[in-house]
């Protein structure tokens, strides 16, 4: 399309530089024409047509040699030619073709209108098929004695211009040609410049969508900037409002239960009971009270985590010394339900905040623990490929219920667990999730295919 545009404009552009030449050229032929027949028209009345000396001059002219350096153009012989006719028409002398001497021209415009006091000219072929046989004439009046007395027309032929004419072309050609390239190649870089940060912004747009919590793209240029913080602006306040109402609604909904326990065991207390069952009451109380405050804390650090778009202060982590960390800080747990853990997998180190890292596997692995049989295995391992490295948790419980795994990471989701079918917070899942996300890292859990059981997968980038 560019170029089909480009070809349409430059056709009328190559057509003028021609006609440009030939009007150039015709307005110094006005001159000479006008010169001789002012020269002539001096001349007594008896010499003025019997031109031998004109003959005998533009014979010389034409033998002697020329060496001019026009541009790139070698001109070695004058080309301009001219006639003389009388006041009837007829050719009384032709400095470039003898055999026309005697001819009638008062039918060419140049010889006709010139005699009729107006500009004369014209142009004609030699050979109508050839258009570059075409020759230009210019007619000046020889005036005597306030009467026009017969016409004196230079001519020249157009050929000798076309030099000139083709190489104008060519250059304007290649000149033309160098300024669409370098309009289409700014175009290029310009759309580039546009629609990269365009596409950058869809693509964020798309994430949040998703529920991922991407940091900002970085846009270039003022309003392209401007675009991009508005964007984010508005997916905050959106995200806000929307939090803040899940957030009542599910910190209301997940009270419930303890509040209920701490007020049915105060309520109690106030009978008259034995010192076994007010014992009991008080821990249930007290049972019911640490699982608020542990729910207050969890919510507190999972609304820093979501409150961040990206990673404060990211140091170099040893996922094999986190890993290490994390099985001691469980080993009493793996005790008690007689549950084996196994590590496999080189060490890895990856860019982070390995207080986020840690937590998020703390979880990972307690909920491997949590979901495990007694007599169970908890198989953590590391692995690498290109640009990433993967850390998958597998344990031999019961896997996820189909209606669950669409859920598992939503914020207070929980499932029961088999050993004493009560439910976590149903935060320490959403946690890991967010802050996975934030190391640009993703976290999936599904159901084993190999035997019963669920496998968490980690993936980080290794830069």
């Amino acid at each position: 399309m560019a170029l089909a545009g480009f070809a349409v404009l430059l056709n009328p552009i190559l057509d003028r530089v021609e006609r440009q030449y030939l009007e150039a050229t015709e307005e110094p032929m006005v001159d000479v024409a006008e010169i001789l027949a002012a020269l002539l028209s001096n001349q007594p009345e008896a010499e003025l047509f019997a031109p031998e000396a004109w003959r005998s001059g533009m014979e010389a002219v034409k033998a002697k040699p020329l060496n001019a350096k026009i541009y790139n153009l070698m001109k070695e012989k004058v080309l301009m030619d001219f006639y003389i006719t009388d006041v009837q028409g007829n050719v009384v002398y032709d400095s470039g073709d003898a055999a026309t001497v005697g001819e009638n021209f008062s039918i060419y415009l140049d010889v006709y209108l010139t005699l009729q006091g107006q500009y004369g000219a014209r142009s004609s072929r030699l050979d109508e098929e050839d258009p570059t046989s075409s020759i230009m004439y210019v007619g000046a009046p020889i005036v005597t004695g306030g009467e026009i007395v017969g016409v004196l027309t230079v001519y020249k032929p157009q050929r000798s211009m076309l030099l000139f004419i083709i190489e104008t072309k060519r250059k304007l050609i290649r000149l033309s040609v160098g300024a669409l390239a370098l309009v289409l190649m700014l175009g290029w870089l310009l759309s580039k410049w546009v629609t990269q940060p365009l596409r950058t912004l869809t693509e964020y747009a798309a994430a949040v969508s998703r529920g991922v919590c991407p940091p900002a793209p970085v846009m270039p240029g003022y309003h392209l900037r401007i675009l991009g913080e508005t964007t984010e602006a508005m997916r905050e306040a959106l995200e806000n409002r929307k939090y803040v109402e899940t957030y009542v609604q599910s910190l209301t909904h997940e009270m419930k239960s303890p509040i209920a326990g701490i007020r049915g065991a105060s309520e109690l207390l106030h009978e008259d009971l034995p010192d076994e069952k007010r014992l009991q009451f008080l821990g249930n109380i007290k049972s019911e009270s640490l699982r608020l405050q542990n729910l207050v804390d969890q919510l507190l650090a999972l609304a820093s985590l979501e409150n961040r778009t990206q990673l404060g202060s990211p140091t170099s982590v040893s996922l094999g010394d986190l890993v290490r960390r994390v099985v001691n800080q469980h080993e009493s747990n793996l005790l008690a339900k007689g549950v084996r853990f196994q590590v496999a997998g080189d060490d890895v180190t990856v860019v982070g905040e390995e207080f986020l890292l840690e937590t998020a596997l703390n979880n990972l692995v307690q909920n491997a623990i949590d979901f495990s049989p007694h007599g169970g295995a908890v198989k953590l391992s590391l692995t690498t490929e290109s640009d990433r490295v993967y850390l998958s948790i597998t344990d031999e419980g019961g896997g996820v219920p189909d209606f669950a795994l669409g859920q598992v990471f939503d914020r207070f989701y929980s499932l029961p667990r088999p050993d004493s079918n009560r439910k976590s917070s149903g935060l320490g899942l959403c946690f890991a999730k967010e802050a996975v996300d934030l190391h640009q890292g993703q976290l999936t859990l599904q159901n084993r295919t190999d035997r019963p059981g669920a496998i968490a997968l980690v993936v980080l980038p290794l830069k």
